[in-house]
């Protein structure tokens, strides 16, 4: 028996391995952005389908994973998504051209997404329920060490390594990933059950139209053709999908999870809070910029987030296993509203630590919150679907990130427009823009503290 309590952290471990190595890459691509500008000669606009060729893949694609590890088994998908991601890794640090770096980012986050949609599978499938909190509290630890490592790992190895070595560094974490995971990460053999190729052809045409849409409507204009075209393939492939899934023995996703309540509200939970928090992860460099501080305080200033994250999570965690996640996710996205509405205040003269414990109280905010509520919505999914609960987990926190950073865009472009129509010098016009876009990410987690008191309180049971 002690073996055996033993031997789930050791899978655990594997689990973590996985788990940091996407915050890790797309931290250090993001800060390699104005880079590849120079050393690909080609501008901003296409540079940026580096990162949106990566999100759109990752979000559209794990509800199909989800639904395959529930079938093939979680080992499989997870083994699969370490060695997918290891070798694009490898052949995106011989890129030639911005064209090969953007199709090779996109069969990387194949890899990613396999990755994202089986960690908390895993991780549910192994620990008991009253240790399930602590152990997805020190896997979103994992996560948070990556967001905070990711910057000053990749400012220094574009500096003494060049471009290359932001990518070849994933290929030795990745191979160790893989042979640690296959040691030690039991198989489970999942349902015998069909695949639903439309239903997940549909889905991801439907999400990633949706997405598209989002992210890029606004550059492309909300009226364009390509936007009009984009948001009518999202209300056809949808329409298809619901069709598709309403008719066939065994569906992509299963509609009765959202007879949950834990689940329904779980997720949507999540949604909120990363449009909250990526709405305030989006604007705040922009703001340090504009209050004059260098790229290196700036990281300093932003580390205060994930850190806080990465002390509370697993605390949180705990807490989740001895009391459920009702209260405490409810009270983390409140904590999480008032840094944000704190964050409004701000002024031009605010000194660097006014800004910094502000960003702390958010990072406790959304690490009391987002364990109890993956606990929740992990424990209130059958065995026989964590896969998908999983999936559907990570795809709501990829879809509130690239909702976030659209309605953040738009926002501040707007109203600072709109200031700036009024005649205002353009630093107040800024700094009254930024504070409203604030208070929008505030009323999100508002919202969100709402959805988590609505739902059931779950602790150490879970339906079979």
């Amino acid at each position: 028996m002690a073996q055996k309590q033993y031997n789930k952290w050791i899978i655990l471990s594997a689990v973590v391995i996985g788990s940091i190595m996407g915050p890790i890459d797309g931290s250090v691509v993001n800060l390699a952005m104005p880079e590849f500008t120079k050393i690909f000669h080609t501008n901003i606009t296409t540079v940026s389908w580096v990162s949106m060729i990566y999100l759109l893949v990752v979000s559209s694609l794990m509800m199909t994973f989800g639904r395959l590890g529930d079938i093939l088994g979680y080992k499989k998908l997870y083994e699969y998504g370490l060695l997918t991601f290891s070798i694009s890794s490898l052949i995106l640090s011989f890129s030639v051209n911005i064209h090969m770096l953007i199709i090779m980012r996109a069969i990387q986050a194949v890899g990613a997404a396999m990755l994202m949609s089986m960690s908390s599978a895993i991780i549910t499938s192994v620990f008991p329920p009253n240790e399930r909190g602590k152990a997805l509290g020190i896997n979103a630890m994992s996560i948070s060490i990556g967001l905070a490592i990711g910057p000053t790992l990749g400012g220094f190895l574009l500096k003494y390594l060049g471009w290359p070595s932001i990518f070849y560094i994933n290929v030795p974490i990745g191979v160790i990933g893989y042979i640690w995971a296959h040691t030690v990460v039991p198989e489970n053999k999942g349902v015998p059950e069909k695949f639903d190729p439309y239903g997940s052809t549909y889905f991801f045409m439907f999400l990633a139209s949706l997405l598209l849409f989002i992210s890029e409507g606004g550059t492309w204009g909300w009226y364009s053709v390509p936007s009009i075209f984009s948001f009518a393939a999202f209300l056809v492939f949808l329409i298809l999908f619901i069709r598709t899934e309403n008719k066939v023995e065994f569906p992509m996703f299963d509609f009765s999870l959202f007879k949950i309540r834990s689940f329904t509200f779980g997720i949507t939970s999540t949604l909120l809070n990363f449009m909250a928090q990526y709405t305030m992860t989006f604007l705040t460099p922009f703001l340090l910029k504009h209050l004059g501080y260098s790229t290196e305080k700036a990281g300093i200033i932003m580390t205060s987030f994930p850190a806080m994250m990465f002390i509370v999570a697993p605390l949180s965690g705990i807490l989740a296993d001895m009391y459920g996640a009702q209260i405490l996710s409810t009270f983390g996205a409140l904590i999480s509203a008032l840094a944000l509405f704190l964050m409004a205040t701000l002024t031009e003269k605010s000194p660097m630590f006014d800004i910094m414990w502000r960003l702390a109280i958010f990072g406790i905010g959304n690490a009391i919150f987002q364990t109890p509520n993956n606990s929740a919505v992990m424990g209130s999914a059958p065995k026989n679907r964590l896969g998908i609960a999983s999936a559907s987990l990570a795809t709501m926190r990829n879809v509130g990130m690239v909702i976030g950073i659209a309605v953040a865009g738009a926002i501040f472009t707007n109203r600072l427009k709109a200031y700036q129509a009024f005649n205002l010098p353009y630093n107040i016009s800024f700094m009254r823009a930024i504070k409203e876009a604030y208070i929008v990410a505030g009323i999100f987690s508002v919202i969100c503290a709402f959805t988590s008191l609505v739902r059931d309180n779950i602790k150490i049971q879970r339906k079979d």
